[in-house]
């Protein structure tokens, strides 16, 4: 091989290198650049939460649509159609129209056998159903328990801000019923029982 062509290859092997170095840092020079851009534009939302001061707790925005001026009670009722035990694991709460609020359900299969199960709401007074937003919801499913299994359900719910000022209390209802079996209806009577003492209230 000739002398010329030897060092004709030389320089093309260190072009070649001097590229791919340029390439590699120019990846690694990518990530505080784009962090710069979105810190300027503010189109990233993590680049402007790390602008916090260090060691302050971020708080997540305050929700606008908390009707703080009233407060309504909310009461949880169960109702076991059959051999099982279900109940809320709290009677009553307090919260704001457009707060958003989480309260467990406890259920346990007694029997020596499977089950499917499913749990059916009725609220009190009626008219607080269409305003009664559950996001998260045991009865939006069946469900299979083994014998003597517990389980614990969250129902996660807002009410709207929208509901008329003369509802201060609201019941919500679950009766919880073998899958296959006889649907048992709503509890009115429970339901009546409400009303009657809201507004004797």
């Amino acid at each position: 091989m000739s002398m010329n062509l030897r060092l004709e290859n030389i320089r093309m092997v260190s072009k070649l290198l001097v590229v791919a170095a340029g390439m590699f840092a120019f990846g690694y020079a990518l990530v505080p650049i784009y962090r710069a851009i979105c810190e300027m534009t503010g189109i990233n939302v993590l680049a402007a939460g790390d602008r916090n001061i260090p060691g302050a707790t971020s708080k997540a925005p305050a929700n606008t649509q908390v009707d703080t001026s009233r407060t309504i009670t909310v009461e949880f009722d169960a109702n076991a159609r059959g051999p099982w035990h279900f109940r809320p694991a709290q009677r009553s709460l307090q919260v704001h129209p457009g707060e958003m609020v989480s309260v467990m359900y406890e259920f346990q299969n007694t029997q020596n056998r499977r089950m499917a199960a499913q749990a059916i709401p009725s609220y009190a007074p009626q008219q607080a159903a269409p305003h009664f937003n559950k996001l998260e919801c045991f009865c939006f499913s069946q469900y299979t328990l083994e014998p003597g299994e517990k389980k614990s359900w969250p129902v996660v719910f807002v009410i709207d801000p929208k509901l008329s000022r003369d509802v201060r209390t609201i019941t919500l209802s679950y009766t919880f019923f073998e899958v296959g079996g006889k649907t048992p209806a709503a509890p009115v009577a429970d339901a009546q029982r409400h009303i009657k003492a809201g507004a004797g209230s």
